[in-house]
């Protein structure tokens, strides 16, 4: 059975490692902090004190990290993942990230002998816990083959997509689907509300209705009360919509509903909610609506 390591142990990355654990892979982890890795370290995970240990002691090591600046960071430098990497490991990246930084990462993975996977998901930590994740690959087929049943202990989807890069253009261009489906239910939930019909009320109506998607389903709850702990905050949706926006300048492609949903993310940082989950824009919309 390979050795699995696993950079990164927020809410998504903590929940990855803890099936792994559970099917009865050994891992070795790292997270910038460690308190956060207690838990999975006294259910038997092992603590790599940099992303270079996790890379040299494992054979296939994963990352799911904020953004590009993160992923970068821990790539590089000499106690970075691809100072420890060697021939035959394999890299997985499964934060939602830039195309353009995976080409780039990839070839430097590929100079080591190792190869890079870009693998985001589709799906909350909700849908994780259920064993409901969508992974979505790009890059070596001959990688993703080998990784493929370790793959599938995270996730029951797991769909390759075509070369480095792709599977990230994939997911930006769901993640855009999803900001757009929930600004929608909240401007129809503001309508129904100022017309009489109680919010809550309203968003169960809209929930059994055509509408409903399994993304709003899970997510469309949170219009009426906000969770205690963000599922996906403004501060993370909005990284992802930016990047969004970059690749369809880069690609000339128009997307006026990306623009909007940029906008009032942008509008929601302002107001200091960028820690709330991303649900929060019907606040937004609340706010930028006539008082009556």
């Amino acid at each position: 059975m390979a050795s699995l390591g696993f950079v990164g142990l927020g809410m998504m990355g903590s929940r990855m490692v803890q099936r792994l654990l559970d099917a009865g892979h050994e891992v070795i982890g790292y997270n910038r902090t460690r308190a956060k890795a207690e838990d999975l370290i006294e259910q038997g995970m092992r603590w790599g004190d940099s992303p270079r240990a996790v890379a040299e002691a494992a054979d296939v090591i994963f990352s799911n990290v904020t953004d590009n600046r993160a992923l970068d960071s821990i790539l590089h430098g000499p106690d970075g993942i691809l100072a420890g990497l060697s021939a035959g490991k394999v890299y997985v990246v499964m934060s939602t990230n830039s195309p353009g930084l995976i080409r780039e990462q990839a070839a430097q993975v590929e100079a080591a002998g190792a190869s890079l996977l870009d693998a985001p998901v589709s799906g909350s930590k909700l849908t994780l816990e259920m064993g409901k994740l969508t992974i979505i690959v790009a890059g070596d087929k001959a990688a993703y083959d080998q990784i493929l049943p370790i793959l599938l202990v995270i996730g029951p989807t797991v769909l390759h997509v075509g070369a480095s890069g792709q599977a990230m253009a994939m997911k930006i261009a769901i993640n855009i689907s999803i900001v757009t489906q929930v600004i929608s239910l909240a401007e129809g939930a503001l309508l129904a509300e100022r017309s009489g019909v109680p919010r809550a009320q309203a968003i169960e109506v809209m929930l059994n209705s055509a509408i409903a998607s399994p993304a709003l389903k899970y997510r469309g709850p949170f219009l009426a009360a906000m969770p205690d702990e963000a599922w996906f905050d403004i501060g993370m949706m909005q990284k992802d919509i930016l990047l969004a926006v970059d690749l369809a300048r880069e690609l000339g492609v128009n997307v006026p509903t990306t623009d909007v949903a940029a906008d009032l993310l942008a509008r929601a940082q302002a107001m200091g909610l960028g820690d709330k989950d991303f649900a929060i824009v019907i606040q937004v919309l609340e706010r930028l609506s006539t008082p009556r």
